[in-house]
């Protein structure tokens, strides 16, 4: 008997501590909507469903594990009714219940739905019952085709919006600017704002030069590079190779 109440007392903390994170995401999830609708992007939201996802269903292997005992075999029974103020039963229950009287009970405790609620549900499922498995698709399809019309009509509408607009967009534009037009005349038949080409410095020839560097005008030329130290001669010299002169001449 202990050993039944010790795994019951495990798994309801078990469920508890996951029912809590569960609440702690939707009021989270509750309060993005709210306050950054505006600005909340579509992978933000799958975000929060991924998760809201994935604890419910770790709450429910938790309901389904061996370890936990059959909840639906125990019966809660409240022990003790009182009209005065329980602050720890408020505290449990974030200020909802503040009594645990007679006026709670039926509602907290209850184990089946209001009678007009299980009339309406017994409706339901006898409406369901009647409805053929090829009726059921022949009207899904029906709505598909309705929902799939009604988002083509959407989109045309938008793509006719779009169209006027860039086409009044154009329009304003206009084709041509007539003080550019009237700049570059001016340029091509009297030069206007044109920066002037500087003529060269008499004297000094311009000799284009290896590529990336400066012309040759503004290098030392080969012809006249002069060694340091020594003054070009002005003294022509002119050898005439003679037989009888020739050191190596034949004999």
């Amino acid at each position: 008997m202990q050993n039944q109440e010790k795994a019951l007392e495990v798994s309801l903390e078990a469920l508890t501590n996951r029912v809590q994170d569960l609440k702690t995401s939707l009021i989270a999830f509750l309060e993005k909507l709210e306050r950054e609708h505006e600005t909340l992007k579509w992978t933000a939201v799958l975000n929060n469903f991924a998760l809201l996802s994935g604890q419910i269903n770790m709450l429910s292997k938790v309901l389904k594990s061996d370890k936990t005992p059959a909840l639906r075999n125990l019966v809660l029974l409240p022990l003790k009714l009182s009209q005065d103020r329980d602050e720890e039963l408020e505290k449990m229950t974030e200020g909802r219940v503040p009594a645990f009287n007679h006026e709670v009970v039926p509602n907290y405790l209850r184990t089946k739905a209001e009678p007009e609620v299980e009339a309406r549900e017994l409706q339901l499922k006898q409406k369901a019952a009647t409805i053929t498995p090829e009726q059921a698709q022949q009207k899904q399809i029906n709505s598909m085709n309705k929902l799939v019309t009604r988002l083509l009509d959407m989109v045309s509408s938008a793509k006719d919006d779009w169209d006027g607009d860039g086409a009044m967009r154009l329009g304003n534009l206009g084709n041509s600017n007539h003080s550019d037009t009237t700049t570059l005349v001016s340029a091509v038949t009297i030069g206007r704002n044109l920066k002037p080409i500087r003529p060269p410095v008499q004297g000094q020839h311009n000799v284009p030069g290896p590529p990336g560097g400066p012309p040759l005008s503004q290098q030392q030329r080969p012809e006249q590079h002069v060694p340091m130290g020594k003054a070009p001669s002005a003294i022509k010299t002119n050898i005439k190779a003679g037989s009888s002169s020739h050191p190596y001449g034949h004999r």
